[in-house]
């Protein structure tokens, strides 16, 4: 099982983004096999919908790091983990500039990056953007097009989509990962899920530890990605090609046993192979407290 974090990109650690370097090196060290950035751009006082069901957006979410900048600090800091994305929200980026930066930081790490891309949740972010929020879907879909353009094929050929458009170019350097590297996608709604179905190579499911509660994989994790396995073959697709890295949501309320028996259980009752802990919500001390919580992780799951 290869265990991931989050890099302390929100929160507290706004105060301490010098120690994000020393955080990537010492958590590769430890034993991390991966490290994730989210992507915010801001967090409404007054938000039309807020985060996880309530009608607020935690104070975590007040300061965000670029994760772009977040991620190639990472990937010149350590040599082995692999560094992802979940999510990106691909409909706030011009393709073009969303895969130069992707595959910058595939480059510059020699061929680490997990891309995971979604539409997000808070609308005031897309009208901060300039991006209308009815149009996400439809932007999200020519975006993961350009990308595969642009990664794959040389020349580029000439594009002309329904928010998008560019002539026949030469886009390089190219990723170093071949043909492409993965795009994962969130699998929840139906929509999200025939995407993934057609176009992804895995998805995203999220656990959230509940107190008291058993966790559910085959709710959380098999059954979504059976779904999209199905779909995937009714598009002449291998679905054996389609997996998971699931992502481990701890509020302030979770400890370190309720994390490591999501991570077990996952080991025990699914096929998949790989999750990663985001530690915001219980890291509330800076870096030095995140590094703890991830060791303490690592030590438990052994």
């Amino acid at each position: 099982m290869r265990i991931g974090f989050s890099l302390p990109q929100y929160g507290v650690m706004a105060q301490e983004l010098g120690k994000l370097a020393d955080f990537a090196r010492q958590a590769e060290e430890l034993g991390a096999g991966s490290l994730w950035v989210a992507d915010r751009v801001l967090a409404a006082v007054n938000p039309s919908v807020g985060y996880g069901g309530t009608d607020t957006i935690p104070w975590q979410m007040h300061a965000a790091l670029d994760p772009f900048v977040a991620l190639s600090v990472a990937a010149g800091a350590t040599e082995r983990a692999l560094l992802g994305t979940s999510a990106l929200i691909a409909p706030w980026y011009p393709p073009l500039l969303l895969a130069r930066s992707l595959t910058g930081v595939d480059v510059v790490s020699g061929g680490r990056l997990i891309p995971g891309l979604g539409t997000g949740w808070s609308p005031e972010e897309y009208q901060g953007v300039g991006v209308p929020w009815k149009e996400r879907g439809a932007r999200l879909d020519e975006c993961l097009d350009v990308l595969e353009a642009v990664w794959t094929t040389e020349p580029v050929a000439q594009h002309d989509g329904r928010h998008y458009a560019f002539p026949a170019a030469h886009i390089g350097p190219k990723p170093v990962q071949r043909p492409r590297p993965p795009v994962y996608l969130s699998g929840f709604a139906p929509a999200s899920q025939r995407r993934a179905a057609r176009r992804a190579n895995g998805i995203l499911p999220v656990a959230v530890p509940v107190r008291g509660s058993a966790f559910d994989a085959d709710a959380v994790i098999n059954q979504p990605l059976q779904q999209v396995r199905r779909l995937a073959e009714a598009e002449g697709r291998d679905p054996a090609g389609i997996d998971a890295i699931l992502r481990i949501n701890p509020t302030s309320e979770s400890t370190m046993p309720e994390i490591a028996d999501i991570v077990l259980r996952t080991a025990d009752q699914t096929d998949v192979d790989h999750v990663f802990v985001d530690l915001v919500y219980l890291a509330d001390q800076g870096v030095d407290h995140w590094l703890e919580l991830l060791q303490q992780t690592l030590e438990l799951t052994r």
